[in-house]
């Protein structure tokens, strides 16, 4: 299960159900990510390796407050993170930083810049997945569009068979099993919130794609990263989540 800490408030912010989570990993120098961690974190690292992922998944009954919002309930989003980690006297909390976060609607970005300065934009955005019409054992696609100045982005996995608990000492372990978000403010302070789930099943990926303009969407000092094959690839099936509201680091 997720970390949880029960100093915590136990009512979430946001509720969902995260779904189809196509997660491309690729591995990346730790100097091209150096200036974006936050203060009082540190780059996160599997086997001396550090990743950056570019995730496109499916937000399901969304509600803020236990709320439903009109016609802002389901949709997609695709974000580009990396991952640190924090130690304090309660232990050492593993999160992820995103790089930007893309969605379908202006008032979604806007909430999530307002709260968090999360870096969230609206473009127009498509997803397609077969896995509920195809038997098990067979091929299977999920992919994520969007449009970035007229010009069309795309991420694809393809996979096969059933899905399972990746083993805990397993990259796909590290990538799916970071339950904080950390985030820079405008003053350089870090707001640190929890993100709750439980342990995700996983289908390794036998072919993924990826079609980005990434100097325009996420910047030059992504271009080498994201321009050859991923590290690893993979869809993960989701589960309902919780987002807690975040509280600023002190010292």
């Amino acid at each position: 299960m997720s970390e949880i800490d029960e100093t915590e408030p136990t009512r979430p912010f946001l509720t969902a159900r995260w779904t189809n989570l196509a997660m491309l990993n690729y591995e990346i120098e730790p100097a091209d990510l150096a200036a974006l961690v936050p203060a009082g974190t540190e780059l996160d690292d599997f086997g001396g390796r550090t990743f950056v992922s570019l995730v496109g998944f499916q937000f399901r009954d969304t509600r803020v407050l236990g709320i439903p919002v009109p016609f802002h309930r389901h949709f997609e989003e695709v974000n580009l993170r990396f991952y640190v980690r924090r130690d304090d006297d309660r232990g050492r909390r593993r999160g992820v930083v995103f790089v930007k976060e893309i969605v379908p609607r202006a008032a979604i970005a806007w909430i999530a810049r307002r709260l968090y300065n999360e870096n969230y934009v609206a473009l127009p955005m498509t997803h397609r997945h077969d896995l509920r019409r195809r038997p098990t054992g067979s091929g299977a696609s999920v992919s994520y569009g969007w449009t970035h100045r007229g010009r069309s982005n795309r991420l694809e996995v393809h996979v096969a068979g059933s899905p399972s608990v990746p083993d805990e000492s397993s990259e796909e372990s590290f990538i799916t099993e970071h339950y904080w978000g950390y985030v820079r403010q405008r003053n350089g302070t870090t707001l640190e919130y929890r993100v709750a789930h439980p342990r995700w099943s996983v289908w390794r990926a036998s072919k993924s794609d990826l079609d980005c303009d990434v100097a325009a969407i996420y910047g030059p000092e992504f271009v080498s990263a994201l321009s050859g094959a991923p590290s690893s690839a993979f869809l993960a099936q989701g589960s309902e989540v919780a987002v807690h509201r975040g509280r600023t680091l002190v010292g």
